[in-house]
């Protein structure tokens, strides 16, 4: 396992542009900020919680909402994307609350999605993005980071 750290180690430094014979010398610190970025883990996604929402937009806080069935394909995608996304740590504060498209039909009516896989972004309590039924990181990122700005 060791040996893997170092490998990954020094594949990490070199994608940064630090020659190999310096980045075998380095001490294991040094190495450990760069591992420890590229090992950030993502945002965790919850069950919609109406008060978690609510505070969040008294907050003023980043937001998603995702109007999700365990049966659709695109959502099982979907949420890869969102893992992927929020696994940068400008994504830290972004609150994901899932509602369940087969059980909890009069929420996501009420946050006018008419079907699953589909994502509202928020900053406090304006709505800044939607898209559904798109699994694909460029359509689903620009819903994400419009949630941090507000715009």
């Amino acid at each position: 396992m060791h040996y893997f750290r170092s490998l990954l180690a020094v594949a990490v430094l070199a994608a940064a542009g630090v020659p190999a014979t310096s980045a075998l010398a380095a001490d294991p610190p040094a190495a450990a900020p760069a591992m420890a970025m590229a090992m950030t883990p993502s945002v965790a996604i919850r069950a919609y919680d109406q008060m978690a929402f609510d505070q969040a937009q008294a907050a003023n806080k980043p937001i998603l909402v995702w109007v999700h069935a365990p049966w659709c394909p695109v959502c099982r995608e979907q949420e890869k994307a969102i893992k992927q996304i929020t696994a940068d740590p400008a994504y830290r504060d972004l609150l994901v609350l899932r509602i369940d498209f087969d059980t909890q039909k009069p929420l996501w009516q009420k946050f006018g999605a008419t079907m699953q896989s589909t994502l509202i972004g928020f900053h406090g309590k304006r709505e800044t993005g939607r898209v559904a039924h798109e699994s694909d990181v460029a359509r689903v990122a620009p819903v994400l980071r419009s949630t941090l700005s507000g715009s």
